[in-house]
């Protein structure tokens, strides 16, 4: 098939629980570059900075285009306390940038606006599916496994889950 596609039906390499972690932003006004820009180029950095960090808890991610204002990143962590430690530690990436943008955004006036959403999903409560799909998701993080020996369907592989 080529281009890293694995055929068939997998689903991730994991039964354990996960943290979904998404977060981006939004360009308010183009015309504004120093107000944005900082924003853009900080999660780079941060992303380099876990990546080369085994012991951070982030699992894989994967960054994305919302529109031409709307950029994001869907991430996966290992724990919500590995994230949370991430984000609280003075000495990495994190803490600094978010610093730097509370202070610019109060003199932005809304030029740039940032979001994000954090999802803790246990053991059992996850089901992932990918058909002839190079590695993608949840799956890119953990590794893929065929399907089978989990279920046919998203119930039977939910339930499947739920029982180891």
């Amino acid at each position: 098939m080529g281009r890293g596609i694995i055929e068939g039906r997998m689903t991730a390499g994991t039964d354990d629980g996960v943290t979904v972690f998404l977060i981006g932003m939004r360009i308010n006004d183009f015309r504004h570059p120093r107000s944005w820009w900082p924003v853009f180029t900080a999660m780079p950095r941060m992303l380099k900075e876990l990546s080369r960090d085994p012991e951070s808890g982030l699992l894989g991610y994967r960054l994305l285009l919302g529109g031409p204002r709307l950029f994001y990143v869907v991430q996966y962590w290992s724990s919500e306390e590995k994230l949370l430690a991430y984000a609280s530690a003075p000495d990495r990436e994190h803490r600094p940038a978010w610093a730097a943008f509370n202070r610019r955004a109060r003199a932005a006036r809304g030029r740039v606006g940032i979001w994000h959403e954090t999802y803790v999903v246990p053991a059992g409560a996850h089901e992932e599916m990918y058909v002839d799909m190079p590695p993608f998701g949840l799956g890119a993080a953990t590794g893929v496994v065929p399907v089978g020996p989990r279920g046919e369907t998203a119930a039977e592989r939910l339930s499947a889950v739920g029982e180891r």
